[in-house]
């Protein structure tokens, strides 16, 4: 069961995030992380991002909104920039995202989330 996790999970981690950046990630495995790793493709997109009860736009919106609450920007921006480059969300869903937010985590993290949002569309510029 496992390794269908895990099998799944780098399915689904490659089409939400993009192989380009999975590539990167698994090169960056190391002795102390490699399990970490593992966990985290086989549960989180194996188990959550697999199952059929909320569509992946749904839980890309939630992750972003998430990320933006426990101000987690590396994570925000790469939602952000796969996000956009596949076509799960747009410029103006992620305004929308924000706004909604700012309302239930205030002004600093909607503000901060905005700067952090143009941040990323430069990374995807360069």
């Amino acid at each position: 069961m496992a390794y269908d996790s895990y099998d799944k999970g780098m399915a689904v981690r490659r089409k939400v995030l993009g192989d380009a950046w999975v590539d990167r990630s698994l090169a960056n495995r190391t002795e102390f992380n490699s399990e970490i790793q593992q966990q985290i493709t086989s549960h989180v997109w194996g188990d959550i991002w697999t199952r059929p009860g909320i569509d992946p736009k749904t839980r890309r919106f939630m992750v972003i909104s998430i990320m933006i609450a426990l101000r987690a920007w590396d994570e925000f921006r790469l939602h952000v920039r796969t996000g956009l480059s596949t076509g799960t969300i747009t410029k103006d869903d992620l305004k929308e995202i924000i706004l909604q937010v700012t309302v239930y985590c205030g002004a600093p993290a909607g503000n901060h989330a905005a700067a952090e949002a143009e941040l990323a569309f430069k990374e995807m510029a360069a």
